[in-house]
């Protein structure tokens, strides 16, 4: 009778984590569809509130909700150009139900350097799409004499830039524009955004501003600068009558390394990353939707209308130009280029 009993409550134990298990084994596998509509997505902004991150974020994030019949929320983690943000959902449990749009070339750079900040591996990470890639420019202050880049070579005196960080797109950008030219140059951070550093350019303060066209061309409109170049393979879509500074030509070997490689950081643009282990339903519904929004005509022109143009590229071809760039910068090429956009031109620099 004993060993009968033994038996019975063995069995109720087995069968109660056979159970167990199949509830288990449903809830992980739990339609992705059904899944997301039970929960809130949080989509974070690399960049501070009313800034070009946190206007596309919350461009799409309305539009995600309605395609994925989701509670979507915005939030905004601009701390570091937006690693810190990237640091937590890396660190954060892989539920899917977070992601960040940030400066893909800060987070590239970020790593490639191997900062100690930097607590995120893109080879491990999931890449939803790149939103938006857009050429960058060098603004002056429209009274500036300065009408070219050959004009602001041929200075001589020392070129201000302002920034907000040391990664941050203005500051590490402007960097490597004055190490390809050999200008003497100093960068200034501490600015809140690129809005605050084109007053800067307009009230004196500074001499040049190194920043994404889309951005440029609200200063530009408001009489706050002037262009004077198109640091890109392709022309600025504002200024289709100025040349690209390969276009213009005359470059020496180590002026074209320095602004190819510039261009490639800028051409991986705003990129949309998840943390790494999502289940790959989930995140093949995350990235199936995000390509619905980001490539559907009336979305586009609302972005159109807002100068906030959609370019999409997929998560696999974001991946590629992302670890490309990390995996083909080494060796003395790769010190030389953190220190000239850690250190050379930034305050306490010689």
């Amino acid at each position: 009778m004993i060993h009968f009993a033994a038996r019975f409550f063995a069995s109720l134990a087995c069968l109660a984590g056979l159970i167990a298990g199949a509830g288990a084994q449903t809830s992980s596998a739990q339609d992705p569809a059904a899944y997301y509509k039970t929960h809130t997505v949080r989509f974070i902004s690399g960049g501070g509130p009313g800034g070009g991150y946190d206007n596309y974020a919350r461009l799409l994030a309305p539009h995600l909700a309605t395609a994925m019949s989701a509670n979507v929320v915005v939030e905004n983690q601009p701390a570091a150009g937006g690693i810190v943000g990237l640091n937590r959902i890396y660190a954060n449990e892989p539920d899917g139900l977070q992601f960040i749009i940030l400066n893909g070339g800060a987070a590239v750079l970020s790593q490639l350097f191997d900062l100690q900040s930097v607590q995120y591996d893109l080879a491990k990470v999931n890449f939803l799409a790149t939103v938006s890639s857009s050429p960058w420019v060098v603004l002056v202050n429209p009274k500036s004499p300065y009408r070219t880049m050959a004009d602001l070579v041929k200075a001589g005196t020392m070129i201000r830039w302002p920034a907000t960080g040391p990664i941050d797109g203005l500051s590490d950008g402007a960097s490597m524009l004055c190490e390809a030219y050999k200008m003497p140059c100093r960068v200034v951070l501490g600015y809140k955004s690129s809005s605050e550093g084109a007053l800067a350019i307009e009230r004196g303060e500074m001499d040049a501003l190194y920043v994404s066209d889309t951005s440029a061309n609200n200063y530009i409109k408001n009489g706050e600068a002037r262009p004077i170049a198109v640091i890109s393979r392709e022309r600025s879509r504002f200024l289709p009558d100025m040349p690209t500074i390969f276009e213009q030509g005359g470059l020496s070997e180590n002026q074209d390394w320095w602004l190819k490689a510039r261009a490639d950081v800028d051409a991986l643009g705003r990129i949309i990353i998840a943390g790494p282990n999502v289940q790959p339903e989930r995140m093949a519904y995350l990235q199936a939707k995000m390509k619905q929004i980001v490539t559907d005509p009336a979305i586009k022109a609302e972005g159109d209308r807002l100068e906030r143009y959609l370019d999409f590229q997929s998560p696999d071809a974001t991946r590629d130009r992302a670890l490309g760039l990390i995996n083909g910068v080494t060796g003395d090429r790769k010190a030389l280029l953190k220190d000239v956009v850690m250190k050379k031109f930034l305050p306490g620099a010689n």
